[in-house]
């Protein structure tokens, strides 16, 4: 990344300032500014989110917010209530406080005798969210949105359920958030209070994955803070940016086409990043294009950005299966509108291991499939937060529990680009059942790497808000759409799509095995192909990846990334493990030093679908000369056929002290699920 330390304005940073809430309580914000912003004022640029401006996330903030305050913008980092150095305490995501919250904070932006009136929203993530949330509810000073990494809907398509099905990214999610809330904020910012903050963050924040358990369909809970719920009241321009690597890509494709006001889509081959910081690559020079989205927006320049096209996609080039990418080669192409008129949704009829012709038409079959607990074990992360090592493997493991239907090797390169969809006939031996469906690319040599899946509890074959349990025996049409993606399939390859009745550990297992009877002729594959387009070669080269100066960081003790398959045979236990340790750093600028580790398990025993068990285990500690403070937090979630059973630990310390220490115990029903 190219580092810039020469902008149109010279720029001042206000390290730490706060906001008052009409109930009285004061929100931390940090603020770069030009200089000469008091004499000229600006728009102001926010990004509010509750991972702790002061260390968190002061690397990357290093890196984007003065490269905005540079090019003439007031911008902005604002801890949520109850993070960093904010006043009250968190506990859950997207609460009307937070929202409410925004809105003043905006309000107070446009005040300023620095800010011209406007403002714009930016964030990853969290950040995503909000903006999209915060536009929904229309403050007048909020002119552009830029979107990462978010959703539109906070049950169908978020870290928690998918299909109806349970993520344990949902557990190390609340496991993540569980640790960042146990830690207190800065005493050098705060002064004497810093301590009594803390204690009402440890015993009034909770274990937010009690409450996601207790919401196993889509009710009101979900509906909250989801825009699908009205998208015409989303009228703010709105730039929406994800990677085929994260779990949030869909909703891009979902705003383009549902959103009445101004909005523009780009997808490329990242992980859970902004662009700019793209893994794997290409990165590209994001920060550059937010600034055009910014200047026209908030400074009413005529720069051409809303002539370009409605989606830039980049368009994927086969790869051998493998866990990690530092670069997914391809191309980027264009839609000019979405849904686009451009693409076909052509039908590939199912019959036993094969996926027929286009149109062609296959006599029905019938086939069974009741997979082992082991097919997910290479699956990677719903949502690839580093894309080392947590993308999915060679399937080909996979596929020995599953069924499989391939074409034949192709006679010309196929490229798709939007959701495939299986439409399948099937029964169940069982009222509860899953499918989860694979799409993966066959080299001549037969190493399979996965494109795109989806996943489907089958009690909510007809509703999310309303399951049914299945009868045993009856047939019935489900439709399981595939995540968005855009990919090449190369002449000589095949298409493969596996389906299997779990998919652990990505997504819970249902209360007991279930065997599906799958009917082929009836049950057909529908893919979006995307013909070639000429003018995809001409369209504007994006710049090279550029960042205001970096934090400096000096490592102190080393971290380390892993994912580990332990398979013991003795015990006939499985067990996936996942390593994420940061190390120990110091942000040198501040004397502090930061330590974040934690550790995830998750695994099963034989056939035995109530044996299933994730661990999340988190340490996380500050300390400079005089103070140190650390946090250990452990949980636990198992099941048996009618309940989830979670139990929880935090212990703080200050120093050698334990100062603080609570458990959960908790037992809470499943819900067709």
């Amino acid at each position: 990344m190219k580092t810039v330390s020469e902008f149109p304005h010279r720029v001042r940073c206000i390290e730490h300032t706060t906001i008052p809430m009409s109930d009285g309580t004061e929100l931390a914000a940090r603020i770069w500014l030009p200089e000469d912003a008091e004499a000229d004022p600006v728009p102001a640029i926010l990004e509010y989110i509750p991972y702790r401006k002061r260390d968190h996330t002061r690397p990357r903030d290093e890196l984007n917010h003065p490269y905005f305050a540079g090019h003439g913008y007031a911008s902005v980092r604002v801890d949520l209530r109850g993070s960093g150095e904010s006043e009250g305490v968190l506990t859950d995501e997207y609460l009307q406080q937070e929202l409410d919250d925004g809105i003043e904070i905006i309000r107070w932006l446009a005040r300023q005798s620095w800010c011209d009136g406007n403002v714009g929203m930016i964030g990853i993530s969290w950040g995503g969210f909000n903006g999209l949330q915060i536009a929904y509810l229309q403050p007048p000073e909020l002119k552009a949105v830029v979107t990462v990494c978010s959703t539109d809907d906070r049950y169908a398509d978020d870290v928690h359920y998918m299909g109806g099905c349970l993520l344990t990214d949902n557990l190390s999610w609340a496991c993540t958030m569980f640790a960042g809330n146990s830690l207190p904020p800065d005493p050098e910012l705060v002064g004497e209070k810093w301590r009594d903050l803390w204690f009402q963050r440890l015993e009034g924040s909770g274990h937010w994955l009690d409450t996601w358990l207790r919401h196993q369909r889509r009710d009101g809970f979900w509906r909250h803070g989801s825009i699908c719920e009205d998208f015409s009241r989303v009228t703010t321009p709105v730039l929406a940016v994800s990677g085929w690597a994260d779990g949030y890509s869909n909703a891009v494709f979902r705003l383009l086409t549902n959103l009445p006001g101004p909005r523009k889509g780009l997808v490329g081959p990242w992980s859970h990043k902004y662009p700019h910081m793209g893994e794997p690559g290409p990165a590209i020079g994001f920060l550059q294009e937010c600034v055009r989205w910014w200047d026209h927006w908030l400074k009413g320049v005529d720069n051409g950005v809303m002539e370009e096209p409605m989606l830039r996609a980049w368009m994927q080039d086969s790869v051998e299966p493998t866990s990690s990418y530092q670069v997914r080669p391809g191309r980027w192409v264009a839609e000019n509108i979405w849904p686009s008129q451009r693409i076909d949704h052509r039908r590939y009829a199912l019959a036993p291991g094969e996926i027929a012709g286009a149109g062609e038409e296959r006599p029905e079959a019938v086939m069974t499939i009741q997979s082992p607990l082991s097919v997910g074990l290479f699956a990677g992360k719903w949502c690839s937060y580093a894309a080392t090592p947590d993308l999915p493997h060679d399937q080909r493991e996979e596929d020995g529990g599953a069924l499989v239907f391939d074409t034949e090797p192709l006679e010309e390169t196929l490229e798709i680009l939007g959701a495939p969809v299986l439409e399948l006939e099937l029964a169940s031996n069982r009222p509860n059942a899953m499918v989860a469906v694979r799409l993966s690319d066959v080299a001549p040599d037969d190493k399979a790497t996965r494109i795109t899946y989806g996943l489907l509890n089958l009690t909510h074959r007809y509703s999310h808000e309303q399951p049914e349990p299945l009868k045993p025996g009856e047939r019935c049409r489900v439709h399981v759409q595939l995540n968005d993606i855009s990919q090449v399939f190369p002449k000589g390859h095949r298409l493969r799509i596996s389906v299997s009745t779990s998919y652990w550990p990505l997504a819970w297992a249902p209360p007991e095995p279930a065997r599906l009877t799958l009917f082929g002729g009836a049950s057909e594959l529908v893919l979006p192909v995307r013909p070639r387009r000429e003018a995809d070669a001409e369209l504007p080269a994006f710049g090279d990846p550029e960042s205001a100066p970096a934090l400096p960081v000096r490592q102190l003790e080393p971290g380390e990334h892993n994912w580990l398959v332990i398979r013991d045979l003795a015990a006939d236990r499985s067990t996936l493990q996942v390593v994420k340790d940061e190390g120990t750093v110091r942000l040198e600028p501040i004397n502090l030093e930061v330590k974040d580790k934690t550790l995830e398990w998750y695994s099963y025993q034989y056939d035995d679908f109530t044996s299933l068990r994730g661990e999340v285990y988190a340490v996380r500690g500050h300390a400079r000369a005089g103070w140190s403070i650390e946090t250990v937090t452990r949980t636990v979630l198992t099941c048996d056929r009618e309940n989830f059973y979670l139990h929880a630990e935090l212990d703080a310390y200050e120093g050698d002290a334990r100062v603080y220490s609570q458990n959960w115990n908790r037992v809470i029903p499943r819900d067709h699920l």
